[in-house]
């Protein structure tokens, strides 16, 4: 299998982590929404067939965590996905608005 590589685009008020795999021409995706200042909402991740199974949904959750971390923003996590790694990963605390396993809420004062 090829290497994984995930690129970042980020829109005013939404953006997407997109991952490809050389050799393989989908790609999966993590959606996102801006909140507020430093707050967005992890929305969706989605992966075709082609790509289930590859680890590359895990790989855009972890690049999601890893830049929350070094740009300085939370994240609410709506999407189940991110939530069931989440739940993996309690050490990602630090960068979520909930606990693991705790409902997010979305509102203007989300992990205040």
């Amino acid at each position: 299998m090829g290497e994984i590589t995930i690129e970042r685009q980020d829109g005013p008020r939404h953006g997407r982590y997109v991952a490809r795999i050389s050799g393989i021409g989908e790609e999966a995706e993590l959606t996102y929404t801006h909140r507020g200042p430093d707050l967005i909402s992890a929305d969706h991740t989605g992966a075709p067939d082609a790509l289930r199974g590859t680890g590359v949904a895990a790989a855009l959750v972890e690049r999601l965590v890893a830049d929350a971390r070094s740009d300085g923003f939370r994240i609410i996590p709506i999407c189940p996905y991110v939530q069931a790694r989440y739940a993996k990963h309690p050490e990602w605390r630090d960068v979520m608005t909930v606990a693991p396993g705790e409902k997010p809420r979305i509102s203007g004062k989300a992990g205040q």
